[in-house]
């Protein structure tokens, strides 16, 4: 339903579903990977009582500032997209959309989250920077390092500083530890995807962790994951959250245990199912939080 209607809004424009691929609008899996750390953020920083304003700019900007970051990974993987079999299609790769096209599109999306954060104070503002930078910088290193999801990390983690800054103008101490978490989770869920598109990533010379980690990939996977939660953890302590919260948590191991035994032959599409599948761990620890907030208190 959701496709079928993006799809008819090519009677608007014929060309519509061309720049809706491009902003990755017909796979959401990154929005809701992007999301719920987000919302973890907010919900801690306002205690679970989030204001509603924040919400809206946060939801909105989760979903334009990753559409920019797409359109800016297109135009920086566009001479290496139609040599991948995943991604051959995408429309700078057969040539429907123009680099330039697509660099306007991100400017455009990037003026609209920064239109967003305007409503929300100064502090705020002067992070959000940090932001733009990493999401600017990303689709570029994977031509010089080998650990691109890092700077991945660094950038899908930083909502989580805009959320404390939204709500309480400063970022605590121990908002850092979520960061962390999300940092090593992002490197962790994106090394899946990176193991799906191994094969082709060496034939064309773009470098990820799933290249360096090698045959330790999975356990390097696992390891990071539980990391994530340690970390997740000891904020948990930090902040005071609960046995809701912790059931998140608990409800979170059981889905990294089973990605880890479903990938245990690494098959290339099963690498990348497990790689969506990380979003139902996001969810439930927001769940957990909801529930702490909502039913504990």
């Amino acid at each position: 339903m959701y496709i079928k209607f993006l799809k008819s809004l090519n009677k608007l424009h014929p060309r519509a579903w061309d720049f809706i691929q491009l902003m990755r609008f017909d796979r959401p899996i990154g929005i809701y990977l992007l999301l719920w750390p987000t919302l973890w953020a907010l919900w801690i920083a306002s205690k679970g009582s989030p204001s509603l304003i924040n919400v809206i700019i946060f939801c909105l900007g989760v979903a334009l500032t990753r559409a920019a970051g797409c359109c800016i990974n297109d135009y920086a993987d566009r001479d290496f997209d139609g040599h991948v079999e995943r991604t051959k299609e995408r429309p700078l790769a057969t040539g429907k959309l123009k680099p330039k096209e697509a660099l306007m599109t991100g400017a455009l999306l990037l003026i609209l989250c920064f239109l967003l954060v305007l409503f929300t104070n100064i502090t705020t503002i002067l992070w959000s920077f940090g932001a733009v930078a990493l999401a600017a910088l990303y689709p570029f290193t994977k031509r010089y390092t080998f650990y691109p999801q890092v700077v991945l990390g660094a950038a899908y983690s930083w909502g989580i500083i805009l959320a404390f800054t939204a709500e309480t103008e400063s970022v605590p101490a121990y908002a850092w530890l979520l960061y962390i978490a999300n940092l090593l989770w992002t490197v962790a869920y994106d090394t899946y995807y990176a193991m799906a598109d191994r094969e082709h990533d060496l034939k064309i010379g773009v470098k990820s962790t799933a290249i360096v980690f090698g045959d330790a990939d999975r356990i390097i996977i696992f390891s990071l994951q539980w990391l994530m939660l340690g970390c997740l953890v000891l904020a948990g302590s930090r902040f005071e959250l609960g046995v809701y919260f912790y059931t998140g948590l608990l409800v979170a191991a059981v889905l990294f245990c089973y990605e880890f035994y479903r990938t245990r032959n690494k098959e290339p599409l099963v690498c990348f199912h497990m790689f969506l599948h990380n979003h139902w761990a996001g969810l439930a620890i927001f769940v957990g939080l909801v529930a702490h907030y909502g039913l504990a208190n």
